[in-house]
């Protein structure tokens, strides 16, 4: 196989003869290559800043992700550089990695029947062609040299072998997620592409695939499961490509990703410490897409439930399966604002010796319109009480807290103790009702009312609350949730602690004014 002779396609098309410029010619309007990012037209390259972006990054970072949301083109990507690889013909504006030699690769979906379904129709084009070979995917139909069937699998393919311009073969191996890690072990590879969220020890085996060959991990998903740990991860160690005037720039991901005004707003005033971060991602939204338009996004918008729509339409890892609060962050965020001397606040506190973390979540009440109002929180691991109190007591020593302390000590007189030291420290607590799934219906009733709003400041609650989920068998997935245990402590207890700030006046529905001497709880009493 390796002596085939090449045929000219992409950067070495051309012949002698008229039969093979007709060839190509036919080749060109059949191929899905020829047709992307052109220098001009409605959907010219310059257009998708985004997309280009994340192909010119090739050539520094061996790990990158393409969060995106539906139909915004991110399997085309992964596609089109895959074939230039496979090919070894690469267009003239490319300034990502090459590959001058034949390559092995793999590309990998969540099924055998999903990665069928996508990537070999990328690759090949529409499904039945195996028999007729009229290929029309985004492979040129002269570099496809031979397929190899799957297994009870019908229409589907297990290997491609692609005409590489040296003269050599490339090979593609098409595999899926439910093969388990095991089928990910073996020989190197140059290039892997993982289409959609895969499992973090498969995407470690495919890492270690690549480690000797100079070769890449490619990830292109939509993070409809949320903020899952594998997304986490990416986070915490990636850049992240945005827009900035004509062009893009890199940001720290984990300190933009969230900001209130989106992954395409983010000004990114961190500075990027070199080799600190090892990843690469891109989140595209559908405004960086010129091929849809207003009223296809409109249409496809509705299409979805609400609780996805931040993720299908921005790539933003939003609420997953299984959430146990499927409201949208943009229906329950307001920007930040003074709070109101009168409004009553309390805050909820949860002390986990577990993981080593103490959380706090700060409510203020507007009794005009009976809406709560996240406006602060709190969260720090591995610190002595008196560093959290002082942390505390900074936002209003005079506010009362709902804390619970029975994660750390083993019965309720323990956790008594316990919450007495923070008393000497200075904090007005007491024990909360820690009822889990009446507390979860109660902040469901006021979150679905919209008589709960969380400021966009709390990007720590925003956290949680993408993750925050029901296992397979209905229980709470009790993880990286302190900051919903503090709200649902609040709720619980129905804001009966709740206290106005010392010297405000404050007129109650009955008449009767309050002075700074007396405090007001949430009946209004």
């Amino acid at each position: 196989m390796a002596s085939v002779k090449p045929v000219k396609v992409g950067d070495v098309l051309g012949g002698v003869t008229a039969e093979e410029v007709a060839r190509a010619k036919a080749e060109r309007a059949a191929c899905r290559w020829f047709r992307y990012f052109p220098d001009a037209g409605p959907l010219r390259r310059e257009l998708y800043r985004k997309h280009t972006a994340f192909m010119r990054a090739g050539a520094r970072y061996r790990q990158r992700a393409f969060l995106a949301g539906n139909r915004t083109g991110k399997s085309d990507v992964a596609s089109y550089e895959m074939v230039c690889h496979l090919c070894g013909s690469y267009p003239d504006w490319w300034e990502g990695k090459r590959f001058d030699a034949p390559i092995e690769a793999w590309c990998a979906g969540d099924t055998a029947q999903t990665t069928r379904d996508i990537i070999q129709v990328a690759l090949l084009g529409p499904l039945g062609a195996i028999e007729s070979r009229q290929w029309a995917g985004m492979i040129p139909r002269s570099r496809v040299y031979d397929v190899s069937r799957k297994p009870g699998v019908p229409d589907a393919v297990s290997t491609i072998w692609v005409r590489h311009k040296s003269g050599g073969l490339s090979t593609v191996d098409l595999k899926s997620y439910d093969q388990k890690r095991e089928a990910f072990q073996g020989t190197a590879k140059h290039v892997i592409w993982e289409d959609e969220e895969p499992d973090e020890e498969i995407h470690g085996e495919c890492l270690m695939r690549t480690m000797t060959t100079g070769g890449m991990v490619l990830v292109t998903m939509t993070p409809l499961q949320g903020l899952t740990p594998f997304i986490a991860v990416w986070l915490e160690k990636s850049v992240l490509e945005v827009l900035d005037g004509d062009g893009t720039k890199e940001v720290p991901a984990r300190s933009a990703v969230f900001a209130s005004d989106g992954p395409g707003g983010v000004t990114g005033s961190t500075a990027i410490v070199e080799g600190a971060l090892t990843r690469y991602l891109v989140m595209a939204t559908w405004d960086d897409c010129p091929h849809l338009d207003e009223a296809a996004k409109r249409e496809m918008l509705l299409e979805y439930p609400t609780y996805q729509r931040e993720a299908r339409r921005c790539g933003i890892p939003a609420l997953g399966s299984g959430a146990i609060y499927p409201i949208g962050e943009t229906q329950i965020s307001v920007a930040p604002f003074a709070i109101p001397a009168h409004w009553p606040r309390v805050f909820g506190m949860d002390i986990d010796a577990g993981a080593g973390w103490t959380a706090c979540a700060w409510i203020a009440w507007d009794r005009e319109t009976d809406c709560d109002f996240l406006y602060d929180v709190y969260k720090r691991s591995h610190s002595e009480p008196v560093v959290h109190a002082e942390a505390i007591k900074a936002r209003g020593a005079w506010i009362p807290g709902l804390a619970d302390a029975a994660g750390l000590l083993v019965t309720a007189h323990d956790s008594q103790q316990h919450l007495g030291i923070y008393k000497k420290l200075g904090l007005d607590v007491t024990l909360p009702d820690k009822a889990v799934e009446t507390g979860i219906q109660v902040v469901w009733e006021r979150l679905s009312s919209g008589r709960l709003k969380v400021f966009t400041s709390c990007g720590a609650f925003f956290d949680e609350y993408r993750l925050y989920r029901r296992d397979a068998k209905g229980r709470v997935v009790k993880a990286n949730d302190h900051l919903l245990d503090c709200l649902r402590y609040v709720c619980n207890d129905h804001h009966r602690r709740a206290k106005t700030r010392p010297g405000s006046v404050v007129t109650t529905e009955k008449g009767e004014r309050i002075g700074p001497d007396r405090s007001l709880n949430w009946l209004g009493i």
